[in-house]
């Protein structure tokens, strides 16, 4: 049974001392999560939001619907000029990401920690 999708803003800053803003996901990504999804990104302020870093690590499933959306989100934040990170993805997803070709819009990390250090 799927879970409902949860997020939440994060405000964070990398070592290098640039403002991060994290979209935080929760339960399962699917057709019925686009207010979650592209909603969260979407109410994001578009002139200090420049760097967008999605956490996955508590996001159990993603199915094609799911991974429409984030590909939608992926491609209005290119058009806007802003950058995306992605980190927390299992195994399995960090290779469909990659199958679908997410990370020509998106780099994965492992962690949030290596996320915030790279940028």
């Amino acid at each position: 049974m799927q879970t409902e999708t949860k997020s939440r803003v994060d405000q964070q800053t990398t070592p290098a001392g640039h403002n991060v803003t994290v979209l935080r996901f929760e339960g399962d990504i699917a057709s019925t999560s686009k207010d979650a999804v592209l909603g969260a990104y979407q109410a994001l302020p578009k002139a200090t939001a420049k760097l967008i870093l999605l956490d996955f690590t508590k996001v159990d499933y993603i199915n094609s619907s799911g991974i429409a959306l984030v590909i939608q989100m992926l491609i209005e934040a290119s058009n806007s000029g802003q950058k995306v990170y992605a980190f927390g993805l299992s195994t399995h997803f960090t290779k469909v990401f990659t199958m679908v070709g997410i990370t020509k819009y998106a780099q994965l990390f492992p962690s949030e920690a290596e996320a915030l250090a790279a940028l």
